[in-house]
C-alpha cells in the first residue's frame, strides 16, 4: 500500500475533534430549510453486518451533502431493542434482556461511530427504555381512547409443552414448535388488536401522495390493503333460522353456486353439521388443528375439505346445495365463508371435480348462443368476462353489467347488499412475552378494563423474572407484579400480563427524535410539526409492508388526535438492494464451503474434489460469504469502505463484494491524497484576465463535477456516477497543465469538498492541510458557473461513405455550411476525397460530416 495516506490515524484524529466539537449536533430552528435524514434503526444483535454499513452510509451521504446546501439537519439513530432474541438470549444465557441488550447498544454504537456518521447522538433512543415506553404506553391510551384498540378472542399458534404463543416464523414447514418440538395447535386466546381496518381506505387513497416512493412498495402496500369491490350476499340454512354470509366479487356467477364453504372454526359449522358427518367432521378439524394460517392457504398445497351434511339455500334460484367445511376458508379472514362457483373460479373447479360437486355454467364468451348452454362436462374454469346464461331473467346480458344488476335486484329482494372489503386485518398486538413493552390496562372484576392513569406511566417491566421459555406469559407468573388496586374503586385487580407487538415501537420512533429528551411529552408540537415529515427514509425492501404501514397508520391516527399536522411520515423512501458475497457451494452435498478454502481460480471442495458452484448471494454466516466490516476498515479504513459501498452500484440494486474493488477505492483515495498534498498554494499566479485554452478546460471540468454530481445526489441518488465524476476530476486535475493557476487551486478545492460527503475523515484532513482553519463540512456547497461549461471548440467526426476517418476541431456554433468547409479543407478529408466526385455531404450538427463520394 501506497505511503503518506495514513487512513487509521486520520479517522481517529478526526472522529474525536468531531465528537469535541459536537459538530453533528442538530440547530435550533430557524428561517433555514429543514431536511430530516433516517435510516431504518437497526435490532441491536451485537454486531454491524455490511448491510448496516450501505444503509447508514447512504443516508449519511445525504445529510452531509444537505448540510452542505445550507439546510439544517436532523440525522438521529437509535434502536429497535425490544424483541424475541434478548428474551431467548437471555434463556439460554442465563442473563437478563436488558444487560444482552444494553451491552450490544454499546458495542454497536461505538461500531457506528467509527463508520465517521454524522449523526446526533445526543437524541439516541432506545425503546426498551422506560424513558421511551412510556410514551409508547402514553400512545397505547389516546388509541385505546380513540375505540382503536381493543380485545377480542383469535386463533394463535399455541405450543402444548411450552404453554405459549409462537410467531408463524417460530413453527417449522412440519407444523412443529422451533423450540420444543411439539406439534403446534390453534387456539383461541383473548387478544389485543388496533382497528387499523378503520384507515384502510386512507391507507390506500393516500398512496397517491407518496410521489418520492418507489411503484414496487406501493403496489406491495396496496396489494396488502387489498380493496376487494362487491357484494355481501346471504344464503338461509336448510332447517335453521341462520344465514350464512359470504363476500363476493363475483356477483354475476351467483346462479352457478353448486356449494357453501365455512371455515372450521366458524361459529355455524357444529349447527349445520349433522349427526351422521359429527364424527368425521370433527376427526376433520383435528387434523388441520395445528396448521397454520400460511400453511392452510398455500397455493401449491392441494385443498383439502369435508361434507357437513347441512344444507344451505340459494336465493337467487331456490336451488338447496350442499355445506362443507375446508382447510383454505380462514375464519378471520372476510366473512370465514365462500360460495362454490367451479364454473368461474379455477380453485373452485379443482376443489369441486376432487369432491364430486355438481359444476354449474353461468358465464359464456361473448357471441355465444346462450340458449344453447348445457349442462354438460366442461375442461376447465372460464373466468373471463362474457354473458351471463343460467341466470333467468339477466341472461344474455353482459357479465360486468350485470354485476350491478345482480346487486341491485338482491338488495330489492333482501338477498344482500353492495360491499367494499380489504384483505387488511386488524392488527394483533398482543405477545404473550416478556421483552417487550407492557399494555398499560387493569382488568377489575367490578369495572372491567381500566386504562393505567398517564400519572403513573410507565408501568415498568419487572426486573426479578424468571425466564424459561415455558409456560406462558412470564409476566403472568410475577403475582407481586401482577396484582395491583384498581384505578376506580381501589379493589384487587390484575395488571394486563400481554406485551406489545414490537412494530408498535418502531411505528413512531421517527417522531420522538424530533424532541428526543422531552420527559414532560412524547413530543413538542412545534418541534414535531417543524421536522416532520421525514424528507429521506432509507431501509430495506423488507419493510415495505409491515413497518412501513403501521408508520403511516399511527401518523393518520395522531393527526386525527390533534397531535400532528401532517398524516404521511416520510416524504422519499429509498429501498437500498441486498449486500452479496462470493459464495462456494458443492452441487452434489449441497454444502457451502468458506471461501478461505478455495482456490478462486479452480473452486472445488477441498475434502471432496466436486467442483464448486460459484455465485453472488446474501451474506450469511451459515454460507460463509460474509466480510466483517471492522476487517475492511482495519486493512483499507472507513473512507475507502464508504467510497467501495457508494460506487460498487446504485442504491437500490444488490452489492456484489469485490476486494479487488475495495483495493481500487483505497488507490483512488491515494491518488487524491497525492494530488492534494503536493499542491502548493503559494505557487499560484495571479489571474489573468484571459484564460488559457488549458485554464478553459480544466475549469470546464470542475464546474461539469460540480453539475453532475449535484443531480446525481438529488432525486434518485445515483452515488455511484457520482463517484466516476470524482474521479473524472482527480484525473483532469492530473492531467492539467496549469498546476500555478487559480483555477487549479479552485479545482483541488472543488475536488476536496465534492469528496467530503463520501469520504468525510479523508476530506477533512486534506482541507486543514490546505490552510482551512474551519471544517470542510461547514462549507457551502459549490454552484455551477454555466459560463464554464460553454466549449468554445467541439469535435467533428469525419466520414467517407459512412465510415469514420478521423475527427478535427471546429469553432462550437459553427453552422452547416462552415462545418462542411472546415470537413472539406481538413487534411483527413482531402486524403479520401482528392480526385473523386463528391456526390453528397451530410452534415449532423456538432457531430459529423459525411462525404459521399462516386464510386
Amino acid at each position: 500500500m501506497e505511503s503518506g495516506y495514513n487512513a487509521a490515524e486520520i479517522e481517529q484524529k478526526w472522529q474525536q475533534q468531531w465528537q469535541e466539537s459536537a459538530i453533528d449536533q442538530t440547530p435550533e430552528q430557524s428561517d433555514r430549510p429543514k431536511f430530516y435524514a433516517l435510516s431504518m434503526f437497526p435490532y441491536p444483535s451485537g454486531n454491524l453486518h455490511m448491510g448496516h454499513v450501505r444503509n447508514y452510509v447512504i443516508t449519511d451521504v445525504i445529510a452531509r451533502l444537505k448540510r452542505m446546501q445550507g439546510y439544517r439537519v436532523l440525522h438521529p439513530m437509535g434502536w429497535d431493542a425490544f424483541g424475541l432474541p434478548a428474551e431467548n438470549a437471555a434463556i439460554d444465557r442465563g442473563i437478563p434482556p436488558a444487560q444482552w441488550t444494553l451491552q450490544n447498544i454499546a458495542h454497536m454504537r461505538q461500531q457506528l461511530q467509527q463508520l465517521g456518521l454524522s449523526i446526533d447522538w445526543e437524541r439516541e433512543v432506545a425503546t426498551c427504555s422506560p424513558d421511551y415506553y412510556k410514551w409508547t404506553q402514553w400512545l397505547f391510551l389516546q388509541f385505546l381512547d380513540a375505540g382503536l384498540a381493543y380485545q377480542k378472542e383469535a386463533a394463535v399458534n399455541w405450543d402444548p409443552i411450552d404453554q405459549t404463543v409462537l410467531a408463524n416464523e417460530q413453527v417449522d414447514n412440519e407444523g412443529r414448535s422451533w423450540r420444543s418440538g411439539a406439534i403446534v395447535e390453534r387456539k383461541l386466546l383473548k387478544q389485543w388488536f388496533f382497528k387499523i381496518t378503520d384507515y384502510a381506505e386512507k391507507l390506500l387513497q393516500d398512496l397517491d401522495q407518496l410521489d418520492g416512493w418507489p411503484e414496487r412498495v406501493k403496489t406491495m402496500q396496496a396489494n396488502w390493503i387489498g380493496k376487494s369491490v362487491g357484494a355481501y350476499l346471504e344464503f338461509p340454512v336448510v332447517g335453521r333460522e341462520d344465514k350464512i354470509a359470504v363476500f363476493t366479487t363475483r356477483p354475476d356467477t351467483v346462479y352457478g353456486v353448486t356449494y357453501i364453504v365455512l371455515a372450521p372454526e366458524h361459529p355455524l359449522t357444529p349447527e349445520v353439521t349433522t349427526s351422521e358427518q359429527k364424527e368425521a367432521v370433527e376427526a376433520f378439524i383435528e387434523e388441520i388443528k395445528g396448521e397454520t394460517e400460511i400453511e392452510r392457504t398455500a397455493e401449491d398445497k392441494p385443498k383439502r375439505g369435508i361434507l357437513t351434511g347441512g344444507m344451505a339455500v340459494n336465493p337467487f334460484n331456490g336451488e338447496e346445495v350442499p355445506i362443507l367445511i375446508a382447510d383454505y376458508v380462514l375464519y378471520e379472514y372476510g366473512t370465514g365463508a365462500v360460495m362454490g362457483v367451479p364454473a368461474h373460479d379455477v380453485r373452485d373447479f379443482k376443489f369441486a371435480t376432487e369432491k364430486g360437486l355438481p359444476i354449474k355454467t353461468v358465464i359464456v364468451p361473448k357471441d355465444t348462443d346462450v340458449g344453447a348452454i348445457g349442462q354438460s362436462p366442461i375442461p376447465n374454469a372460464y373466468t373471463e368476462p362474457g354473458t351471463i346464461a343460467n341466470s333467468e331473467q339477466f341472461n344474455g346480458m353482459p357479465s360486468v353489467e350485470g354485476k350491478a344488476k345482480i346487486i341491485e335486484y338482491a338488495e330489492q329482494q333482501g338477498y344482500g347488499k353492495a360491499r367494499i372489503q380489504y384483505r387488511l386485518r386488524d392488527w394483533l398486538i398482543s405477545r404473550q412475552r416478556y421483552w417487550g413493552c407492557p399494555i398499560p390496562v387493569i382488568h377489575c372484576e367490578d369495572c372491567g378494563t381500566v386504562p393505567v392513569p398517564e400519572q403513573d406511566l410507565p408501568v415498568k417491566l419487572p426486573e426479578s423474572v424468571e425466564l424459561s421459555g415455558r409456560g406462558g406469559s412470564p409476566l403472568a407468573q410475577l403475582d407481586s407484579w401482577m396484582t395491583v388496586a384498581c384505578p376506580c374503586c381501589g379493589k384487587p385487580a390484575k395488571r394486563e400480563t400481554d406485551t406489545m407487538d414490537t412494530f408498535i415501537d418502531s411505528s413512531w420512533y421517527f417522531l420522538r427524535y424530533s424532541d428526543a429528551n422531552n420527559p414532560e411529552q412524547a413530543f413538542a408540537p412545534e418541534q414535531v410539526n417543524d421536522w416532520m415529515p421525514v424528507d429521506q427514509y432509507v431501509g430495506g425492501i423488507e419493510h415495505a409492508i409491515l413497518h412501513l404501514l403501521y408508520s403511516r397508520f399511527f401518523t393518520k391516527v395522531l393527526r386525527d388526535r390533534g397531535l400532528l399536522n401532517f398524516d404521511e411520515p416520510f416524504k422519499r423512501l429509498l429501498t437500498q438492494g441486498m449486500v452479496q458475497g462470493l459464495t462456494y457451494k458443492n452441487p452434489q452435498t449441497n454444502k457451502y464451503i468458506p471461501s478461505t478454502e478455495v482456490n478462486r481460480d479452480n473452486p472445488v471442495d477441498p475434502e471432496t474434489g466436486d467442483k464448486l458452484e460459484v455465485f453472488f448471494e446474501k451474506m450469511s454466516k451459515s454460507k460463509y460469504n460474509g466480510v466483517a466490516p471492522e476487517d475492511v476498515i482495519a486493512t483499507y479504513g472507513v473512507d475507502t469502505a464508504r467510497m467501495f459501498a457508494m460506487f460498487k452500484a446504485p442504491p437500490e440494486k444488490d452489492l456484489e463484494w469485490d476486494d479487488a474493488d475495495v483495493e481500487g477505492q483505497y488507490r483512488f483515495l491515494n491518488r487524491v491524497w497525492s494530488l492534494v498534498t503536493s499542491y502548493d498554494s503559494a505557487q499560484v499566479t495571479k489571474a489573468s484576465t484571459e484564460l488559457s485554452k488549458a485554464e478553459k478546460e480544466l475549469r470546464r471540468a470542475i464546474h461539469t463535477a460540480i453539475k453532475e454530481i449535484t443531480e446525481d445526489l438529488t432525486g434518485d441518488y445515483q452515488f455511484n456516477t457520482a463517484v466516476s465524476e470524482l474521479m473524472k476530476l482527480s484525473n483532469a486535475l492530473k492531467d492539467a497543465q496549469c498546476e500555478t493557476s487559480p483555477v487549479y487551486q479552485e479545482g483541488i478545492e472543488t475536488l476536496v469538498l465534492l469528496l467530503a460527503p463520501f469520504a468525510p475523515h479523508i476530506a477533512e484532513e486534506l482541507w486543514s492541510k490546505l490552510g482551512n482553519r474551519e471544517s470542510v463540512h461547514k462549507q457551502q456547497w459549490r454552484e455551477v458557473d454555466e459560463s464554464a461549461l460553454v466549449v468554445d471548440e467541439i469535435t467533428l467526426v469525419v466520414q467517407i461513405m459512412g465510415k469514420t476517418r478521423g475527427t478535427i476541431q471546429v469553432p462550437a456554433g459553427s453552422d452547416k455550411s462552415a462545418l462542411e468547409k472546415y470537413a472539406t479543407e481538413s487534411e483527413i478529408a482531402q486524403k479520401y476525397i482528392e480526385g473523386k466526385e463528391v456526390k453528397k455531404v451530410i452534415v449532423v450538427p456538432n457531430k459529423l460530416v459525411n462525404f459521399v463520394v462516386a464510386k
